[in-house]
């Protein structure tokens, strides 16, 4: 049976499937691979169900190595055993609250890398001053959202107040719902929003440029995560999932 599915049934849990979860095994200890919807309480659930099964020793996660430290405050407020998910964080510090004991480290741009490897390849790729002004103009969007992060911690450590740099997502289900619900409800998210991106050419365009290199970015850094001893588990967005696990099957 193949091993993602195999580990998917093991929970019986309608939140828990193949199409969310790959497991990347290696004798230093087994990759496993979680794909969230942003916020959703499905993926919340996945998420906190997961990690408390197999108790990894690092967790991977989809987010500026920048942020970590807010993300650090957001879970660690409540006990893990408790049922209602972390205030604030969705899925990030849900991860981080589910596994107290595991090393956390923040995987996505920008980092030194990503810029690296993105100005390497729009010089290679020998776009227009417009095209490449577009790109790092964007780019500059990400970091100034990353140091708010960053300024939120400082905040968030030095004061009696938690600083929430942005609004969580709502949607039309909440971790009250049953599992059954909350499962159906983001597979036909999921499913609306892969229809709407499959309608849109994004070659060449600036969110192809940034999104490529920051995926091959996180497959670099995923990779060495796998290759320390133990095992880990990557909390990443569902659309990133199956070129993750593509590559880092390789």
């Amino acid at each position: 049976m193949d091993e993602s599915l195999s580990f998917a049934e093991s929970f019986d849990d309608p939140r828990i499937t193949a199409q969310f979860c790959r497991r990347l095994p290696d004798s230093s200890g087994d990759l496993v691979l979680v794909g969230v919807v942003h916020d959703h309480p499905a993926s919340i659930a996945r998420v906190e169900r997961v990690l408390k099964r197999i108790e990894p020793a690092t967790i991977a996660l989809e987010l500026p190595p920048i942020a970590m430290p807010l993300y650090r405050v957001y879970g660690r407020k409540g006990d893990a055993d408790d049922p209602t998910p972390p205030r604030f964080g969705g899925e990030m510090s849900a991860a981080i609250r589910a596994a107290p004991d595991a090393a956390s480290v923040g995987i996505d741009a920008p980092n030194w890398s990503f810029f690296r490897r993105l100005v390497t390849k729009l010089v290679a790729d020998r776009v227009s001053p417009a095209t490449a002004r577009r790109v790092l103009s964007s780019v500059g969007d990400a970091t100034r959202d990353a140091l708010t992060y960053r300024v939120a911690a400082t905040l968030t450590h030095a004061t009696s107040m938690t600083v929430i740099p942005s609004d969580s997502v709502e949607y039309d289900v909440d971790h009250e719902d049953s599992p059954d619900r909350q499962a159906a409800h983001e597979r036909a998210h999921v499913a609306g929003v892969q229809a709407l991106l499959g309608s849109v050419d994004t070659d060449g365009t600036t969110l192809a440029y940034r999104d490529d290199t920051r995926e091959r970015c996180m497959i670099d850094r995923l990779e060495e995560v796998h290759s320390e001893p133990g095992t880990a588990v990557a909390v990443v967005g569902v659309d990133h999932l199956d070129r993750l696990a593509a590559a880092l099957a390789e």
